[in-house]
């Protein structure tokens, strides 16, 4: 077994497994980054969704209210958020950057948000770590919930 392939977590994925994830990531935030600039429309959501813009304040969704599962979320790497729903029309923002080493976290599962770098988890309702190596919770994103729309507020 080379160095790459040993396993990283409790027997769950070989350190090439994580570094390919981890690029895929990396190149999802790039590739969002090249996009066209022309500001003829908005960026499209993660989930492959039709964008949409807010009422009043003219902010691009980033997903709309049944996007988010209750109980879980979604991470949206390029527009910089975790959005959850703990509880059935409460939701919530968070920084997708793990607080232990700057890893981007990964995926909301189980009801934790999870950054596969080292295994940290986080709460969904509050952002508190539930399992290290993280000691500080992510930071509260404020969001702008209008109709069905979720937008950075």
């Amino acid at each position: 077994m080379t160095d790459d392939q040993v396993p990283t977590g409790p027997g769950r994925q070989t350190r090439r497994a994580l570094l390919a994830g981890a690029g895929a990531v990396g190149a999802a935030v790039l590739l969002t980054a090249c996009g066209d600039d022309s500001g003829d429309e908005p960026a499209t959501p993660a989930t492959g969704g039709p964008a949409a813009t807010s009422g009043g304040s003219g902010a691009a969704a980033i997903a709309r209210t049944g996007d988010i599962p209750v109980g879980g979320g979604q991470v949206y790497a390029a527009q910089g958020v975790v959005i959850t729903q703990p509880t059935a029309g409460q939701f919530k923002g968070f920084d997708p950057i793990c607080t232990h080493q700057g890893c981007p976290v990964s995926n909301v599962d189980g009801g934790t948000i999870n950054c596969t770098c080292h295994n940290s988890k986080f709460a969904i309702a509050d952002g508190a770590v539930k399992e290290g190596p993280a000691t500080k919770p992510l930071a509260a994103k404020e969001l702008k919930i209008d109709g069905d729309q979720i937008s950075l507020a």
